[in-house]
């Protein structure tokens, strides 16, 4: 895999995911193209482009991405309805990243990087990976499992399982790439022996099938996305 390309994915993944607050999704939802955080997501996109390859020759690339994701988000907040937003997510995703792919494509042979330890594709794939298994897999998994949401008051802490998931998707990541598969058993085995008691206690098959659906998806992704890392000869 190219290190050009995965610049342009790390750039997409900060900049969807992690430069981009929960206020500015619900300001951008209500006020649409009206909304001054849709252009200054646009806006924080193309400088992460500028500033991973730090290099200003790739001006036509981070703008034919900035616009287009511009185009993008506006066809999403223009036609998502709150029973197809988990459809226009994962489409709204689909997008960009064939966008990013067709921009690599087509001027991969010019873009270049002036820093030598910029150049190491393998870290910069290792970046990439555990970036998308922090707030990314955390908001594909609650988008997808929003329907399976028990409809109960929690008692939980804020945020508190989106930083669980995120904090054993990256031991999951670290255990797969270092070769310590054994690792990942008794980290679902621990995982279990917290959580049965909460189970136990709620003694609701539908919080217990939540939970399971929510722990299966985590793992699961964090699995495959590390395997698919570790299986990449650069």
């Amino acid at each position: 895999m190219e290190l050009a390309l995965i610049k342009l994915l790390s750039a997409h993944v900060l900049g969807d995911f992690f430069l981009q607050p929960d206020q500015w999704v619900a300001e951008k939802e209500e006020k649409k193209l009206k909304s001054g955080k849709l252009y200054l997501h646009v806006a924080i996109h193309i400088v992460l482009i500028f500033l991973l390859f730090f290099n200003f020759s790739v001006f036509p690339q981070a703008l034919i991405i900035g616009i287009s994701h511009l185009i993008i988000d506006a066809c999403k907040l223009q036609f998502q309805k709150p029973n197809n937003k988990r459809l226009w997510f994962f489409a709204d995703q689909l997008m960009h990243l064939l966008v990013i792919l067709a921009v690599w494509l087509a001027f991969t042979t010019q873009i270049s990087v002036d820093i030598s330890f910029f150049q190491n594709e393998k870290l910069w794939l290792y970046v990439l990976g555990a970036l998308f298994l922090t707030s990314p897999t955390a908001v594909i998994i609650r988008v997808a499992i929003a329907r399976f949401i028990p409809d109960k008051n929690t008692i939980s802490l804020h945020k508190a399982g989106k930083f669980i998931g995120i904090l054993e998707r990256l031991l999951i990541y670290i255990f797969i790439i270092t070769q310590h598969f054994e690792a990942v058993g008794f980290l679902l085995a621990a995982k279990s022996i917290f959580r049965f008691g909460d189970l136990k206690e709620g003694n609701e098959l539908k919080f217990t099938e939540y939970v399971l659906i929510g722990t299966l998806l985590s793992f699961g992704i964090a699995i495959v996305v590390s395997l698919g890392i570790a299986q990449i000869n650069l």
